[in-house]
């Protein structure tokens, strides 16, 4: 279900997966549908959105993004429900979702749109696991286009692609997917809030980055954690395949409503990371923060239940 910002080569893509799986494969432009709808908002408010990269508003960037999202959920369920019919075969197709556990967190998936499904096998499986996943199938299922797919940059080309311009999906959530893992695990695990997460990453990433840098980090990833929280109220059910899922369909009741704000919250890492002296790296030793299990150092908040250990129960 391509438009005109899709590349040749992830089309490409698309149809060599689909000739190694055997799959019946269809190469559907939605650019004549995107533009009927733009027509009528035209004729109905005189006004035409334009792209970002053509001089259009953040606003009317994103709104054309959506309109191409969701379409493709419309699409997708009406080919389910009739592709069986073309071909002379009872019942219908099942949709199948492809927004996976760390986009679901952060809220970078259209509400309604081509994330919306009957399931969704990935839906609770994060970025890197899935990415693992690719490189070992490729090689032992043999599917060979996988391997192509998984050293792909990730974007959802949903604007047009210039030459000084391509649009990347860690560029656009202001976080890397690595990133996303661990703030799931803290979020969801060990049951952290901006606060405790700050003071956990302060230890876990205190070699690299300094207090007033992880702060920013926290802040900017439960903003739009918040933000986007109501998302999961209606995100398709998943398989659970890891314990960190957002998903609100019975997995995790945690509130959809906050102040994104957070003035408490931020407030208090703003105190800390004056404590820490923030501007400079707080933790200097030699050493893999990343893997050690909880420490004590009464450090201004450092050396709270670390990230890395494997017990969810540390720190309650």
């Amino acid at each position: 279900m391509g438009s005109e910002n899709s590349s040749e080569v992830t089309k490409s893509r698309a149809k060599v997966l689909a000739d190694e799986i055997g799959s019946w494969h269809l190469d559907v432009s939605i650019d004549g549908v995107v533009s009927a709808l733009l027509s009528l908002f035209q004729k109905l408010t005189g006004k035409r959105p334009r792209c970002k990269v053509d001089g259009g508003s953040n606003i009317e960037n994103l709104g054309l993004q959506n309109i191409q999202a969701r379409i493709r959920m419309v699409l997708a369920f009406m080919l389910a429900s009739l592709l069986p019919w073309v071909h002379n075969k009872p019942g219908f197709f099942l949709v199948l979702g492809s927004s996976n556990v760390d986009e679901g967190l952060r809220g970078y998936l259209t509400k309604y749109d081509c994330s919306s499904a009957d399931i969704n096998p990935i839906g609770s499986i994060g970025k890197q696991e899935l990415r693992a996943f690719l490189r070992w199938a490729a090689i032992n299922l043999g599917f060979s286009s996988l391997a192509d797919i998984e050293a792909a940059p990730p974007t959802a080309e949903l604007e047009p692609i210039r030459s000084n311009y391509s649009q990347l999906d860690e560029v656009d959530m202001g976080m890397t997917y690595e990133e996303l893992s661990v703030y799931g695990r803290l979020r969801k695990i060990f049951r952290c809030g901006p606060v405790s997460m700050f003071q956990n990453l302060c230890y876990r990433w205190g070699a690299r980055l300094t207090p007033l840098e992880v702060a920013d980090k926290v802040k900017h990833f439960f903003k739009y954690y918040s933000i986007n929280r109501h998302k999961m109220t209606v995100l398709t059910p998943s398989y659970h395949a890891e314990s960190y899922s957002p998903e609100d369909n019975r997995f995790d009741l945690r509130q959809f409503l906050y102040n994104v704000r957070w003035p408490y919250q931020f407030r208090k890492i703003d105190e800390l990371v004056r404590e820490l002296d923030g501007d400079k790296v707080a933790i200097t030793e030699s050493g893999d923060h990343e893997n050690l299990g909880a420490t004590s150092d009464g450090g201004g908040g450092l050396g709270v239940a670390a990230a890395g250990s494997g017990n969810p129960n540390v720190g309650l």
